[in-house]
Order: C-alpha cells, then sequence, then structure tokens
C-alpha cells in the first residue's frame, strides 16, 4: 500500500463516517520526498544529549557556541527539550504554539515574524549538522497551554471552529476511569471553567486535544510537517498513550491512538523518510512496543522499566532485577528496524509508577534513593533528583551506572550536566513554584549551568565533577566508535566468583565486533575467573580493573569493557 493509500485508510478507520475533503486537500499541500538513498535507522547509531536551550547556554547563539564540546562529548544528536512557544508554567510542555519557537531562544524580539525564526534556527542546524549532529525536539500532542489561541476561542460561547479542539462537558461525569497522573497535584481530571469543564491528563493549565475532531489531526500534523521541512531530523512525541478517550476505559493506549500515531507516521515518512518518530510511552514494554506497530508507528520507545531496575540492582547487588526486566518474559522482542532509547535521568523524576514497578519495587527504590524527603514526586512514585545526588556524590557509583547504561542495549539518551555530576538545583526550584503556582518537584533536576564556575571545577583533577567529567566523557566516545553498542545482540553470561549475581556480565555482539563488559554491582571487591581465557583482550574502558594472569579484579563499583580480539 503506498503512502497515500495508508493516510485516507487511517482517515477512513478514525471518522468512517466523515467525507475525506479535507484530507484530499492535505495531501495536495504535501511536498513528496524524492530522495533516493536514505538513512532511516541512524538514530541505532545515536548517543543523544537533551537539554533545555535557555538552561543550557542562553539561547541558540549560545548553544552554538557547546557545540564542539558536545561533540567532543561523543554526541551525535541533540534531544532540546520544549523550545516552542510556551508561557512555561511546565518547563515548555505547555505549548501555545506549535509553529514558533520562544523567541528568546532566538535572540528575536517578540514581534518577530515566522521568518525571522527560520534565519536563526536554521543557522543552527546548519552548524548542527556540519559537525554530524542531528536534532530533535519534542512535541507535546496530546494538550496545549490554556493560552494557546485554540483554546481560547474554544472557551467562547459562540460555536465556531475550534469550540470542538478540547473536551468540554456540562458535568465532570466522563472519562472517570482514567488514572489521576499527577496525585499529590491535581485533584481531578476536569477542570471547571465558569459553567463548563474541559478535560486534562496533566496540569490543569494543560487541556487534552480532541482528536475525534478530525481537524485537530490534520492541524497537528501540519505542525509536524512545518518543522520537518525546517530541517529538523525528528521528533519526541510527549505522551503519546493518552491521545484517544472513550468513556468506559482508561483512555491509555486505546486502538485509535495507534492509528493517530501511523497516520503521524506516514504524513512524515511521505515528505522525508529519515525523520524520526520516539515514543514517550511511560507503560510497560508489551504495551510500549505496540507504539512501534509494524514499521508503521513510531521508530522507538523509550524503555522506561530499565532505568528503576538498574537503580535497584545497583542498591541491592544484584544483576536479576536487570536481567528480568531485558528477559523476553518482560521485553518483547522488536524488530531489526526499530530502537529502545534508555537513560538514567531525565528532565522528569526517577519514575516509580505501579504502571511498571511493583509496589515492593517501588518502595525498596524509593527507600534506597530518596536521601531528602523534598525530592518526593507524586506521594512516593517518583523522586525528584539528579544523578550524583541519587547515588550521594559517589564517583564510582556515577561511573558504574553510566558504564551500564552505556552499553545494554539500545541508544542512550544522556541528560546535560549528566557528564559532570551537575547537582539539584534549589534556587530554580523556589523561583518555578513562584512562577507556575505548582509545588512540581521536578523542578529541583534542571537549572543553569555556570560555565565559567565548570571551567575552573573541571581544570582541577581532585574536584568532584572533574573526576565524573574525565570517566563519563571517556566512556562516550569509546561508546560512539563501536557498532556494537547500538545495534549488536546482547548476551548475558555467567562468571565464576564467591557472588556471581553481585557481577552484571554479558557481551555485545555485531558482525566480527565483539565486547565483553564486566560490572561490580557491590561495594565489596571483586575476584572472578575471565569469562574468555582463550581469547585476546584489549582493555576499552575501564575502572577499578586489574587482570591477574586468568583473574579480574574489579574494586567496589568497578567495571571494564574489553574487545575480544
Amino acid at each position: 500500500m503506498t503512502t497515500k493509500l495508508k493516510l485516507y485508510n487511517y482517515w477512513n478507520q478514525l471518522y468512517p463516517d466523515l467525507p475525506a475533503d479535507k484530507l484530499d486537500v492535505f495531501i495536495s499541500n504535501i511536498n513528496v520526498s524524492d530522495k533516493k538513498e536514505v538513512s532511516k535507522d541512524w538514530f541505532k547509531d545515536a548517543i543523544v544529549y537533551s537539554l533545555y536551550v535557555n538552561l543550557y547556554n542562553e539561547d541558540f547563539y549560545g548553544l552554538t557556541e557547546k557545540l564542539d564540546y558536545i561533540k567532543n562529548l561523543g554526541i551525535n544528536c541533540l534531544w532540546l527539550l520544549p523550545i516552542l512557544q510556551s508561557p512555561m508554567r511546565d518547563a515548555g510542555f505547555d505549548i501555545s504554539k506549535y509553529d514558533r519557537i520562544r523567541p528568546s531562544l532566538l535572540g528575536l524580539s517578540d514581534e518577530s515574524t515566522r521568518g525571522d525564526q527560520e534565519v536563526v534556527f536554521g543557522s543552527f542546524l546548519e552548524e548542527a549538522h556540519k559537525r554530524g549532529i542531528r536534532v530533535i525536539f519534542d512535541v507535546a500532542i496530546n494538550h496545549t497551554s490554556d493560552e494557546h489561541p485554540w483554546f481560547i476561542d474554544s472557551q467562547k460561547n459562540d460555536v465556531n471552529e475550534y469550540t470542538d479542539f478540547y473536551i468540554w462537558s456540562d458535568k465532570p461525569d466522563k472519562y472517570l476511569d482514567a488514572r489521576l497522573l499527577f496525585k499529590g497535584i491535581e485533584d481531578s481530571n476536569w477542570e471547571k471553567l465558569e459553567d463548563k469543564y474541559y478535560f486534562h491528563r496533566f496540569f490543569s493549565f494543560q487541556p487534552d486535544l480532541n482528536y475525534r475532531n478530525p481537524d485537530v489531526l490534520l492541524a497537528m500534523t501540519k505542525n509536524l510537517l512545518y518543522w520537518q521541512e525546517n530541517g529538523v531530523d525528528g521528533f519526541r512525541a510527549d505522551a503519546i498513550p493518552y491521545l484517544w478517550k472513550e468513556d468506559g476505559t482508561d483512555c491509555e493506549n486505546l486502538e485509535m491512538t495507534h492509528i493517530i500515531v501511523k497516520f503521524f507516521r506516514a504524513a512524515l515518512e511521505y515528505v522525508n523518510p529519515e525523520t524520526l518518530l520516539l515514543a514517550e510511552a511511560c507503560q510497560k514494554p508489551k504495551e510500549v512496543v505496540k507504539y512501534l506497530g509494524n514499521n508503521d508507528e513510531c521508530h522507538a520507545a523509550y524503555h522506561f522499566p530499565l532505568m528503576p531496575m538498574i537503580y535497584k540492582s545497583i542498591a541491592s547487588a544484584n544483576s536479576e532485577p536487570i536481567k528480568h526486566t531485558l528477559s523476553n518474559a518482560f521485553t518483547p522482542e522488536i524488530s531489526d528496524s526499530n530502537q529502545w532509547f534508555t537513560f538514567l535521568r531525565v528532565h522528569d523524576e526517577l519514575s516509580l509508577e505501579l504502571v511498571y514497578v511493583s509496589e515492593e519495587d517501588r518502595k525498596y527504590i524509593y527507600d534506597s534513593y530518596c536521601h531528602d524527603p523534598s525530592w518526593d514526586f507524586r506521594v512516593g512514585e517518583g523522586i525528584s533528583a539528579r544523578l550524583s545526588e541519587l547515588m550521594q556524590k559517589d564517583v564510582n557509583k556515577i561511573g558504574l551506572a553510566y558504564s551500564i547504561m552505556l552499553t545494554l542495549l539500545g541508544t542512550p539518551v544522556i541528560y546535560y550536566g549528566d557528564e559532570f555530576g551537575k547537582l539539584n538545583d534549589k534556587n530554580y526550584y523556589k523561583n518555578q513554584i513562584k512562577l507556575t503556582g505548582k509545588d512540581d518537584t521536578r523542578f529541583l533536576v534542571r537549572g543553569k549551568i555556570d560555565w565559567m564556575n565548570l571551567e575552573q571545577d573541571l581544570k582541577q583533577e581532585d574536584n568532584f565533577h572533574s573526576q565524573v567529567f574525565g570517566m563519563i566523557s571517556s566512556m562516550l566516545n569509546t561508546r560512539k566508535d563501536f557498532t556494537s553498542f547500538g545495534r549488536g545482540d546482547l548476551n548475558f553470561i555467567d562468571v565464576v566468583t564467591d557472588n556471581p549475581h553481585e557481577i552484571l556480565s554479558y557481551v555485545r555482539k555485531y558482525s566480527d565486533e565483539k565486547i565483553l563488559v564486566l560490572n561490580n554491582l557491590s561495594a565489596e571487591k571483586q575476584v572472578l575467573r575471565n569469562p574468555l581465557p582463550d581469547n585476546n583482550l584489549a582493555v576499552l574502558n575501564m575502572n577499578g580493573f586489574v587482570m591477574d594472569n586468568d583473574h579480574i579484579i574489579l574494586e567496589p563499583h568497578g567495571f571494564v569493557w574489553i574487545l575480544v580480539i
């Protein structure tokens, strides 16, 4: 089936009682791709660096100045956290205009035009692409800001073209089985406005879009195509499981949500087959893989459960939580065309949602890592803290966590500042509470980089930030040179030692390339037999590792990556 026919097929499934005349017009205005050579799976070899432009270095001019720093880290893909027009009550996930970047990020005035925007942003993209760095960014497709012109017009008593862009009701009596995502922050999924109510899954100032209205689908698709045409390499589709609502269900992972995603994918592929669509679906892997479809939905998705299990394995000095999470019993196999994205920390909390961790695991991880009650998020369902804070500034534990994340399956995401052990930013947290009126502890894990002080810290060998930077930057640059980490098979192996469950050991293999990885999860020195005694070995990266004849010694929380020759 051609891409064009796919679009009509999806339209008929979503809106069987409506004519396709609006779709006819939409398709007639699409510029069809003429690319003959494409790299559809470039994201498999990516090392992603996630950042807020304004918090990183003020604006796109400042970010451009740091592109060499980013490239030298070993990064080849930037994930720009929300950059679109927003009142910034939810770090930019509350979008008020989808076709505009916040002028302050561009060094432009509020009166600047879209053409002005395209010049500045286009220049940044050109510089990034020159350095071999792809650029993706966030699009919140489930909801908008309550300051979006669509929502403002939707409120009006007079019926207009935006009246049905959102979900309104005279009574808050629909979708009552939809769980409250922001427990402890919001009291309901309905918000009263004058004499009626609107539905929202996140903050009350983020009304959900109504995809039962085909104009919403087309409007959102046009926004994606606009940025694609301007050179963006892909999109992180925020809050993807919640797009379609049906009464009597939990309003998550519904069949029509998948059809909407298929429509987005087909439209993007019609123009440029290289454009990445990344699913942010905070669900169990068996549900998440459905957003990959049959290579007709998202190209990749985050593996949310792996992140807390890495923390559990380190806290318990036991490799089983990670092994179980990546077993076929928990994580279904995916197509060679698809990919998992993995992470240790991002802009949100260390999530402990009961969607994918048990109550027992949630409590264990929370008790092990929530070292300060002020880090609590959603009444125990998450911990808002930077990696360095969670690991109590233990350089070896930080390095171990990164060794695991960078060498297990998938494409790794590095959160800005992690590479030098950035700490929680309490001042930023307090200021954001004043700005938003919401006590959102996730603000702790954001905050600006003080480049002047950082440069001084990195010059001192015994400085905490310098030690973390040396270790993480070395691992990133090693990772980028070996295809096995992004594309290879993952095979866990057993090692001979007194406490084998305390060693997380595996082989990554792709074609003729084979890499052995050993991670000591415990706070005790481990002595183990060389698991590959008949091979020549070359150390690629290590911390706390010694080879003694046929034995390997790993210091507490030590690791080693070994090329098998």
